[in-house]
């Protein structure tokens, strides 16, 4: 019933790996069905070089297993949280990409410090708070997921114009309107965040992108009048 949906799913897994952000089995991606309130996730554990399509699982929205041979990502519940609350992304990657990781573990937001960045993000990926001992010991892939709709909401940051985030001592999580989308993101957020560690290298003080020129290169790509690219 879902063949179409495990392929794409299969695809963006795969693309995690081509672009180098998610060694060994390091990463996984879904994309769900909103109609039926499913979606398809990367098999835990398994090598990408012995992925296919039917290795992907479907997974309810409350994160039981719907469809499939092998269980699902232990990343699994903190997907259904995004989809349950980030109601206009389709797709969500899970990483541990060397540079994000890294600000991650600092528990320190990846600044917008030029338009590469600005392109991709409105302003700083930001990275939500370490998980309590109680949150940990409990539903730990749940409260991750909590602790990440959390920051958002408590920041009013809109997910829509903010792709990605970080999870302080645990790595970076990015999303789409697929997964191929979300699998991009998850690269330009790996890109990004080696930008900013260059940039900071080289001079602590950099300020952030004057607000003015982050505006006009958001909208020159996302907006209502974007212009980048080729259009329709």
């Amino acid at each position: 019933m879902y063949e179409e949906l495990k392929e794409r799913v299969y695809k963006a897994n795969m693309e995690l790996h081509r672009y180098g952000i998610a060694p060994f089995t390091w990463g996984n991606a879904s994309e769900c069905d909103r109609e039926h309130r499913v979606f398809a996730i990367k098999p835990s554990g398994v090598p990408y070089d012995e992925l296919t399509p039917d290795k992907m699982v479907i997974v309810s929205f409350d994160g039981k297993k719907v469809e499939g041979e092998y269980n699902p990502s232990s990343d699994t519940p903190t997907h259904a949280v995004l989809y349950n609350s980030f109601d206009k992304i389709g797709g969500v990657v899970h990483t541990h990409s060397e540079y994000a990781v890294g600000f991650s573990q600092a528990g320190i937001s990846i600044p917008a410090l030029g338009t590469t960045h600005a392109d991709f993000a409105f302003g700083e990926v930001p990275c939500a708070r370490e998980l309590t001992a109680e949150e940990v010991n409990g539903e730990y892939e749940v409260n991750t997921g909590k602790v990440i709709v959390e920051h958002f909401r408590e920041n009013n940051i809109d997910e829509n114009a903010v792709p990605a985030v970080l999870v302080k001592s645990h790595g970076p999580f990015a999303w789409g309107k697929n997964a191929s989308d979300a699998a991009k993101n998850g690269a330009i957020l790996e890109t990004v965040a080696k930008m900013a560690l260059n940039t900071l290298t080289l001079s602590a003080s950099t300020p952030s992108i004057p607000q003015y020129l982050l505006i006009k290169h958001y909208l020159r790509k996302h907006g209502k009048n974007a212009y980048y690219g080729q259009g329709k």
